[in-house]
């Protein structure tokens, strides 16, 4: 009985209360406001002065609809306004065109409609509030002609276009400008009310006219941004800001005033009271004016403190008034419940004797009721039990997938390239390779590669989540490609005594395949047969062609197979088999069936006796996108992807002969892991002299030294090596010096960016030491080629040169000053390193690279080579040809000549 009363006396609170407010709401006056302002402080005080002024009209119920400066959101909103039936409309246009239809909706449908700020196109409206804009720009030019002591010239930065407000104020502004000569507009810049869109043409603007004495800005934020402006060309203190708004808020008009960053500005009145005062004389259909004009005021330095202090003032009076409304709609509340309890207690002594002579025949029926509750809330207690039990099992595989992959990074292959770095060197040393030390040393060795080869597949993975991979299919002959991959299977086959056997009719046949990807899928599908195949087992790999234009691979093996309950689970990610007890990442297969669906083809299972795992591929190549097929491959069974996902250290570790200091390249190798710097310097310094840095230092001490060559990675301390990279092509000083990277990461989108940022060459970690030294020695041959080209073609460089345009430029530059300054004999090494923006070292060292020569001796040769022309044109003597180039004596040239030509000026004279 007591559960009976308490649920009807709620449910009689909350439909009364809702009859009330119906009611309540029903006897308002409705009034929709579509705001259209843009920015948050003149919104807050727009709305603040509307809601204000309806807190102390109780009869109006004011809904504010803020379009977020979007014009169908606006006339969405109106729209709404309408089918809602509101008494009165005021709305703030975006702009005039298109707000204009859905105005004269409203008209037609009989809702009155108060336009503020901004007007819409023609007079369909029932009456407009706002400041008189065409008055705020002769203000802000009546302010400017009577304040101007200078040069009269006038900057003026309109707001968006198609605004009415921006149109109105730039024509009331020229109508007083154009009647006094002294002063002139000499540019108008579109802005769009906010700061971006002044700056940069601005900037052009004050470049062109420095001597500019007044900006005009159509708000104030254009006004602080053409400050900001100016301030980078020093010329802030020079020219006067004049904005319009006048906001009393943190960087508003009025502080802007007082900073001295703004000369004046134009107070824009909000209008939000007089806006809901007007709208309610609209709603009563008094008598008011077609246009209603609010006032404004010039602000300055003479009364920004005063109006800052009046605004502060009525802001305060405005949150006194807000809070008295706050406690009076408390008290209207509490007067609402305890009226609603009066009915409802009034309504209840009417139905208790009603309900005292149900309540007898309604226990019954009450109590199998409660038992059939309590039976479905212990099945909805259960199910929500299950769902909360699945959400922790998929939040444990998120979180297993997650932290499989924490710490994971490229960098892992850096240790591991100097582990089998020096298990390579321990390989290759004689005095190792007769103890037997040597299989420990090659167990050492096979486990390094299995560690990188389970890491690269970690990467395949990821890049599988990704869909990074991109098909590279090669036409290739299966059964030969099949063959050579068993070779690497075969040497385990013969330990454990497993039937190890490949059956192939065609051996002909050819398919079109990735072979990287593919060699994943037989590596993934063969090291699982033989981890679970016995010894003395079975093993084997047929390959069939079918009618249906398809070929089928079967891997099969006598191991221990999978429970038939589990083989739909067998490609998921991360899924073990329960009778399983080896040691496995859960990804192989996974990926081996995301490789061959990359194909076009699918991956089946059939577990008995054993395993047999059966890829099915189509024949021919129509199934693929041109995208997806490459004409030829290096190498027919070793992948592009192998290669470069796991270059193997390789030998060629033996050391070399020494070289003399002096004959030795120089080397900068810039990489921050030690153990690796350690082992490239143990390894190269014979052959180079070797600088290091750990990337902080890297650019000053490549354009210092100038070194024959840079090795460097990618994640360092500072900057990265594409940054680097740039920064060095791009610098005349050290353009010419060919740079390596070597890193660990190996994708695709590194790689472009590496050569996109300049480098020579690209090397992924694991790297192969001997491919190292020979593409160190590779581009110093070709930087000896491009310097041989130089030494013999000097003189005759060709403005477009295929040996690189830097170095083509810096010789013609230099050869340029050289012959501008021949004939003057003071004219020094110091003079033309200067005149070329290098250090004296530097010069020596970047020609020195170049054209094989020391610096001296280049200008002698320039000198010589122009001595050798005026000899040939036979118009001066030898003695005036010496003098005018700079030799110090007659003797002294004859003898430089001699020794260039292997003939005396004299000699040279006659012959030619």
């Amino acid at each position: 009985m007591y559960t009976i009363v308490k649920y009807i006396l709620l449910f009689f609170v909350a439909f009364l209360s809702l009859v009330s407010c119906k009611q309540e709401q029903g006897n308002k006056i409705q009034v929709g406001f579509s705001q259209a302002m843009t920015t948050d402080d003149w919104r807050k005080q727009m709305n603040s002065s509307m809601k204000i002024e309806a807190s102390l009209r109780p009869e109006v119920n004011l809904t504010i609809s803020d379009a977020n400066n979007t014009i169908q959101k606006q006339i969405d909103d109106i729209e709404k306004f309408i089918s809602n039936r509101v008494d009165v409309i005021i709305v703030s246009p975006i702009q005039s065109k298109p707000l204009t239809a859905v105005v004269e909706k409203s008209i037609k449908a009989g809702i009155p409609v108060l336009v503020v700020d901004r007007k819409i196109e023609g007079e369909n409206y029932t009456a407009y509030l706002g400041a008189d804009n065409i008055e705020i720009g002769r203000i802000a030019a009546r302010y400017i002609i009577s304040h101007s002591k200078g040069s009269g010239k006038i900057i003026e930065i309109m707001g968006a276009k198609g605004s009415s407000p921006a149109h109105e104020r730039s024509i009331g502004f020229n109508q007083f400008v154009s009647e006094n000569k002294r002063f002139d507009v000499v540019n108008v810049i579109q802005g769009d009310w906010e700061k971006e869109s002044v700056k940069k043409p601005l900037k052009a603007v004050l470049l062109e006219n420095p001597d500019i004495e007044y900006i005009f800005a159509h708000n104030d934020r254009m006004g602080l941004s053409a400050w900001e402006t100016a301030k980078t060309l020093g010329l802030e203190k020079k020219i006067k800001f004049i904005g319009v708004d006048g906001l009393n808020t943190v960087n508003g008009g009025i502080e802007l005033v007082k900073s001295g960053v703004l000369d004046g500005t134009i107070l824009y009145p909000t209008g939000g009271n007089e806006a809901l005062k007007l709208a309610l004389k609209m709603y009563n259909k008094e008598t008011i004016a077609k246009t209603n004009i609010l006032n404004t005021i010039v602000i300055d330095k003479n009364n920004a403190e005063i109006i800052e202090n009046q605004m502060d003032k009525v802001d305060q009076q405005q949150e006194v008034i807000e809070s008295q409304q706050g406690a009076i709609n408390l008290q209207e509340k509490e007067y609402a419940s305890q009226n609603n309890l009066v009915r409802l207690l009034s309504f209840f002594l009417m139905i208790i004797l009603s309900l005292t002579v149900y309540s007898i025949y309604s226990t019954i029926s009450i109590a199998r009721k409660k038992k059939l509750l309590e039976k479905f809330n212990l099945t909805v207690i259960e199910q929500n039990n299950e769902i909360q039990e699945m959400a922790k099992i998929a939040e444990r595989s998120n979180e297993a997938k997650l932290n499989f992959f924490t710490g994971l990074s490229h960098e892992f292959k850096t240790p591991i390239t100097l582990i089998m770095s020096y298990v390579e060197s321990l390989i290759e040393n004689e005095k190792i390779k007769g103890t037997k030390l040597i299989d420990e040393i090659k167990l050492i060795h096979k486990n390094s590669n299995r560690l990188l080869r389970l890491i690269n597949q970690l990467l395949d993975f990821r890049k599988i989540e990704e869909q990074k991979f991109t098909l590279r299919a090669s036409k290739a002959k299966i059964y030969d490609f099949t063959n050579e991959v068993m070779k690497n299977f075969k040497g385990e086959a013969t330990r454990r005594n497993i039937d190890f056997q490949l059956v192939c009719k065609n051996k002909s046949l050819e398919l079109f395949i990735d072979l990287g990807l593919m060699d994943k899928v037989y590596f993934n599908l063969l090291s699982n047969a033989f981890k679970f195949t016995p010894d003395n087992g079975k093993i084997s790999i047929s390959i069939t062609e079918n009618q249906d234009n398809t070929v089928k691979i079967s891997f099969k093996d006598s191991g221990i197979g999978i429970p038939e309950n589990e083989l739909h689970n067998v490609f998921s990610p991360f899924f073990r088999a329960s009778n399983n007890n080896k040691n496995s990442s859960g990804i192989g297969l996974h990926l081996s069936k995301e490789f061959v669906l990359l194909h076009h083809g699918k991956i089946e299972l059939k577990s008995k006796q054993g395993s047999e795992f059966v890829v099915t591929l189509l024949k021919g190549n129509s199934h693929l996108q041109p995208s997806e097929i490459i004409n030829t491959a290096e190498n027919p069974y070793l992948t592009p992807n192998l290669i470069l996902d796991n270059l193997d250290i390789e030998s060629d570790l033996n050391d070399v002969d020494s070289i003399s200091e002096s004959e030795k390249h120089s080397l900068l190798l810039i990489e921050d892991n030690i153990d690796l710097v350690h082992f490239l310097r143990s390894k190269l310094s014979n052959e180079y002299v070797v600088h290091t840095s750990d990337g902080s230092d890297a650019i000053e001490k490549a354009t210092e030294i100038v070194p024959d060559i840079i090795i460097c990675d990618i994640n360092l301390v500072d900057k990265d090596g594409y940054e680097i990279s740039k920064v060095l092509k791009k610098d005349l000083r050290s353009s010419h010096i060919p740079i390596i990277i070597l890193t660990a990461q190996s994708n695709k989108e590194s790689v472009l960016k590496g050569l996109q940022s300049g480098v020579d060459q690209y090397l992924t970690k694991p790297f192969s030491f001997s491919i190292l030294k020979q593409s160190i020695s590779s581009l110093l041959f070709n930087r000896e080629k491009l310097r041989y080209y130089y030494t013999n073609n000097i003189y005759r460089i060709e403005p477009e040169s295929r040996f690189g345009n830097q170095e083509q430029s810096f010789i013609t530059k230099m050869n340029d000053i050289i012959q501008l300054n021949i004939e003057d004999p003071k004219f020094s090494v110091e003079d033309l390193a200067d005149k070329l923006g290098v250090s004296r070292v530097q010069l020596y060292r970047k020609v020195k690279a170049i054209i094989g020569i020391n610096i001296s001796d280049h200008i002698n040769n320039v000198k010589l080579e122009k001595a050798a022309e005026l000899l040939k044109a036979n118009e001066m003597n030898i003695s005036e040809i010496a003098y005018s180039l700079g030799f110090s004596s007659p003797n002294y040239f004859s003898t430089a000549f001699k020794n260039k030509f292997g003939i005396s000026p004299k000699e040279y004279k006659s012959s030619n």
